[in-house]
């Protein structure tokens, strides 16, 4: 159950209260209040039904009445003077003013989202491609298995994630410039990646927003919350890592995963291409990580892959983790084996108001089908939905 009024929207199965897009933090007693107002618009709700409904008949001085009415007001973004939502009926009761468009099957249509491209026009004049789709805070997600919206959309899994996401929250994707990831220069392409978001989130009408970074989506994420603080409310780096291979004390060791994608990558289905992304995901489900194989090597030639690999290894960005002041949350696989851990502990260490939640998984992000699947959205859900 969904009700609509002014800018709020009070959802009641979730028990948020959201206004303008953003969470807004109320008591308990200023939410039931709320909800006893908005399942009768324009009608008067007398003080009695109120004080029956939020304090169960209890007795309650006029002072906490007032306090609670005063709370719901500020809420909504209305106040005592103008009430041109919540007004006063004097010595009789309370009336919800503004126009409510009710929901009662806010909660039947989940999942059941149609991807629609929309196209922004970046600095240079190329158009780039995003879809924004779901209801709620406006969440940016950046990095993916495939880095094209068409094709994350037919993969069973990255469906599955997506339309998830998008029952909790106003979710926007876009298809980043391959060209200039082609760039060696670090900085270069990460400026590049700033460009396009700032671009992509003023076509979205995204003003302040919350930031998924997942996988390769780890730098872009981070070099753009720690250069543009006030646009950035949360952040989320899910699977991702400090310093790449070339920075670690391993880096002497063979690249396997490197050596799979030079031998077989151009070989469909086989063992070799399917290997170097088992190693991302060794708890499957093992059909859905096919299923990614067979995109990616649709998408993306060995050579590609090589140099995505590079890109990978040899970037680091402890430099600017002390330069991201939003809450961030790192979500990593207790056993992941391509980002071990301790890549996640670096980030959390690094970025002052950090914290790092451990999934009991192999996969650098759990998949629909893991046992971690659950823990790992529940977290971030709450994560972004608390109040800042």
């Amino acid at each position: 159950m969904r009700y609509e009024f002014a800018d709020c929207v009070l959802d009641i199965d979730r028990h948020v209260l959201l206004r303008g897009g953003e969470t807004v933090s109320v008591e308990p007693q200023v939410f039931d209040l709320l909800e006893l107002l908005a399942q009768s618009p324009g009608k008067l709700v007398p003080r009695e039904e109120i004080i029956e409904r939020v304090w169960q008949g209890r007795f309650v001085s006029d002072s906490t009445i007032s306090a609670r009415i005063a709370a719901a007001r500020k809420a909504v973004g209305d106040d005592g003077k103008t009430q041109r939502i919540i007004k006063t009926i004097v010595r009789r009761g309370l009336q919800l003013a503004a126009e409510v468009s009710r929901d009662d099957d806010a909660g039947s249509g989940k999942g059941e989202h149609t991807q629609q491209l929309r196209y922004a026009r970046g600095r240079n004049g190329q158009a780039i491609p995003f879809t924004l789709f779901g209801e709620g805070l406006p969440v940016l997600r950046l990095g993916s298995v495939v880095h094209d919206l068409e094709a994350e959309w037919r993969l069973s899994s990255e469906h599955k994630r997506l339309t998830d996401m998008a029952d909790r929250f106003r979710l926007l994707r876009y298809n980043k410039d391959h060209s200039a990831s082609s760039n060696s220069n670090h900085e270069a392409v990460y400026s590049h990646r700033i460009d396009e978001i700032l671009t992509v989130t003023e076509a979205a009408g995204f003003e302040r927003f919350s930031i998924v970074g997942e996988f390769g989506g780890t730098f872009p994420a981070l070099h753009f919350a720690a250069q543009h603080p006030e646009r950035v409310n949360k952040l989320v780096i899910a699977g991702g890592w400090a310093e790449g291979r070339d920075h670690r004390a391993d880096a002497q060791q063979p690249d396997s995963i490197r050596t799979l994608i030079a031998e077989g990558w151009q070989t469909p289905g086989g063992g070799y291409a399917l290997g170097s992304t088992l190693s991302y995901f060794p708890d499957g489900p093992l059909d859905d990580v096919r299923q990614m194989v067979d995109e990616m090597q649709s998408l993306y030639s060995r050579e590609q892959k090589l140099h995505y690999r590079d890109i990978g290894n040899s970037t680091s960005a402890l430099h600017i983790l002390p330069k991201i002041e939003c809450p961030t949350l790192v979500l990593h696989g207790r056993h992941a084996a391509v980002h071990p851990l301790s890549e996640a502990r670096k980030l959390a260490a690094g970025i002052p108001n950090a914290s790092l939640v451990v999934l009991e998984t192999g996969n650098q992000i759990p998949l629909p089908g893991n046992a971690a699947y659950d823990t790992y959205l529940q977290s971030l859900t709450a994560f972004l939905e608390a109040p800042d």
